[in-house]
């Protein structure tokens, strides 16, 4: 093939890209990703009675700012989610061959800021935020890592003495020690407003080289990384350690001792309810699965295993800070219960609940979980499951993967935009000076890598029911970038990128800015543009909604709560397929809202 006629132009956004030569709408590039996607996952069916099922609506044009296809991708990926799920009511005795996967891609791109797409108290969290109302409606679980302008800033992508190349810095939710290791004093007097504090911590980070700040952040076991170019990424032996698996990575565990299929038993029909009430025949239903994850990516996965049907219980650690307005969104359908492991009473109480899972989801980054006295290691669970005679499906959540150099060092979404490319990527599209770069503007490798490790656990469930055996699924916040940025998905040419500018007249994405600066950008760009507009009202349809939710007025008063439904609908005729379409059949609840003596499978 000679350049001409590669459908892509490579380098227009620096080495190892590839943009679009032509434009290819939304819906069609969509399609084509999951189709390639469907080709590349060990284990996915290749029936096209069933791939066919798919079918995507929507925008024909972008809605998020810059090149990168995070919709497509996110859209593609759940549509794989449907047809497992799809595959899974046939085995349950539920098998419709008129029913449709259908996938909005729209509706994909609102759940990527589903951090910030919601209702409380008819109210959008944008607006509870900009009346300061948040804190009294929330449990605090910040602990105040975000509480004046260095904390929040210390976060972000600096300049370095190193000409054009730039670094993110991460306080981890544990700001102070990070920021000492630099020479700055936390409680820097004078530094009131975030502008003061990025120009602060910026000339601070261009005293010293990329490699200085790594190695600095590497030996005080701080989070961070060098923004890399696609290219260099993948020329480094971290990328190439990533790019031996694939995105959706699922493993039998074939070393371990055999044990047999787990059948999946069979659903009741849609209106076995009587008076024409659907009673719950989700494909997930009667799955347990306990969620010991933190912030976004791994509760992700429990809330998409839990809109399937499944038994959801999350745990979290009470003294381990968090977001305090993700409490309204990513524990829709679950129980959520507070375990300190470093208490033996309360390593025994999860021990308990994990015994009788089918699945273990764990967002602590690999071998952490292993060493004693947790002893939550793929090995140790590997022997729960023979000494049980029932396979176990592991779910782990990291940025760098299951392997490589870095596995074992922490990271976050950010972290993982700039390793991977991306935010040198979203920087060169918009158009800024001097190398800099701008996280892609929602946390979209968070979402996408929870959504693969729900695909990755429902794959593997399947499995076990037809085959036996336990497995273990990872799931990496960076490969979920890379996989966005390879050649084969490509990247919207410039003068798509500004026409999607010119659309929704984004306002200016700088270096500095927080990814909940980047989504309150977009939130308002999203409700100043119809249709979107229109689609982001409460009572669109869009949303589901809970009258009575845990979250409370100061008055006692519970608080109505609507959260973006899933974006899976499976539809026969036109209409919803009653009883066994996605959804949360209770609201999000506040961390650790159940009492540890009560909290049980249902």
């Amino acid at each position: 093939m000679t350049d001409a006629q590669e459908p892509r132009e490579y380098g227009v956004y620096g080495p190892g890209t590839y943009a679009d030569r032509t434009f290819t709408t939304v819906l069609d590039d969509t399609k084509r990703i999951f189709r390639l996607l469907v080709s590349q996952t060990p284990g996915f069916t290749q029936d096209e009675a069933l791939l066919s099922k798919v079918r995507f609506v929507g925008e024909e044009h972008p809605v998020l700012p810059g090149p990168i296809k995070a919709v497509s991708v996110a859209a593609a990926v759940h549509a794989m989610a449907g047809v497992i799920a799809d595959e899974i009511l046939a085995i349950r005795g539920l098998e419709n061959k008129a029913r449709e996967v259908t996938i909005n891609t729209t509706h994909a791109a609102f759940w990527l800021g589903t951090a910030a797409v919601l209702y409380l108290d008819g109210q959008s969290l944008a607006s509870l935020g900009q009346q300061k109302k948040l804190k009294s409606l929330l449990p605090d679980w910040e602990r105040g890592w975000h509480s004046t302008p260095l904390k929040l800033r210390a976060t972000g992508i600096y300049p370095t003495r190193t000409p054009d190349v730039w670094y993110c810095l991460h306080g981890s939710m544990n700001v102070p020690p990070m920021l000492r290791s630099l020479g700055i004093d936390p409680s820097e007097p004078g530094i009131d407003t975030n502008d003061k504090a990025a120009a602060h911590i910026a000339a601070v980070a261009a005293q010293h080289s990329a490699e200085e700040l790594e190695m600095r952040n590497l030996l005080g076991g701080f989070c961070g990384s060098i923004c890399f170019t696609p290219q260099g990424w993948a020329d480094s032996p971290m990328g190439k350690a990533l790019a031996a698996h694939p995105l959706i990575n699922v493993r039998p565990q074939t070393h371990s001792q055999h044990t047999a299929p787990v059948p999946f038993p069979l659903l009741p029909r849609p209106t076995d309810g009587g008076d024409g009430v659907a009673v719950d025949s989700r494909p997930l239903a009667g799955i347990k699965v306990v969620e010991l994850t933190r912030v976004i990516a791994g509760p992700q996965i429990g809330a998409i295993l839990a809109a399937f049907g499944a038994d959801v219980i999350r745990v979290s650690a009470p003294h381990l800070p968090d977001l305090n307005t993700l409490q309204l969104t990513l524990n829709a359908g679950k129980q959520t219960v507070g375990l300190d492991l470093r208490d033996a009473g309360d390593r025994a109480r999860l021990q308990t609940l994990v015994e009788q899972a089918d699945v273990f989801v764990q967002g602590f980054r690999p071998g952490r979980l292993a060493a004693a006295p947790y002893n939550l290691g793929p090995e140790d669970l590997l022997s729960m499951a023979a000494r049980r005679g029932r396979g176990i499906v592991y779910v782990s959540e990291s940025c760098y993967g299951p392997d490589g150099y870095y596995a074992e060092r922490p990271g976050w979404q950010q972290v993982a935009d700039c390793a991977s490319g991306a935010a040198h990527v979203t920087g060169r599209a918009l158009g800024l000076p001097s190398g800099e770069c701008v996280l892609p503007p929602l946390p979209i490798s968070d979402m996408t890598a929870g959504a693969v490790g729900a695909v990755g656990a429902m794959l593997a469930l399947r499995d076990r029911a037809r085959r036996g055996g336990s497995y273990v699924v990872h799931s990496s916040l960076v490969a979920a970038n890379t996989y966005a940025l390879g050649r084969e998905v490509g990247l919207y040419a410039p003068e798509t990128v500004r026409a999607c500018q010119q659309r929704f007249h984004w306002p200016e994405m700088r270096a500095h800015h927080h990814v909940l600066d980047l989504l309150q950008m977009v939130w308002r760009g999203w409700t100043a543009t119809e249709p979107l507009a229109s689609y982001l009202r409460e009572d669109s349809g869009w949303f589901q909604t809970f009258d009575d939710s845990a979250f409370m007025a100061g008055d006692g008063r519970r608080l109505r709560l609507s959260i973006l439904r899933p974006v899976v609908r499976f539809v026969v005729g036109g209409e919803a397929e009653a009883g066994v379409e996605p959804r949360w059949l209770s609201p999000s609840v506040p961390h650790a809202h159940e009492s540890e003596d009560v909290v049980a499978f249902k």
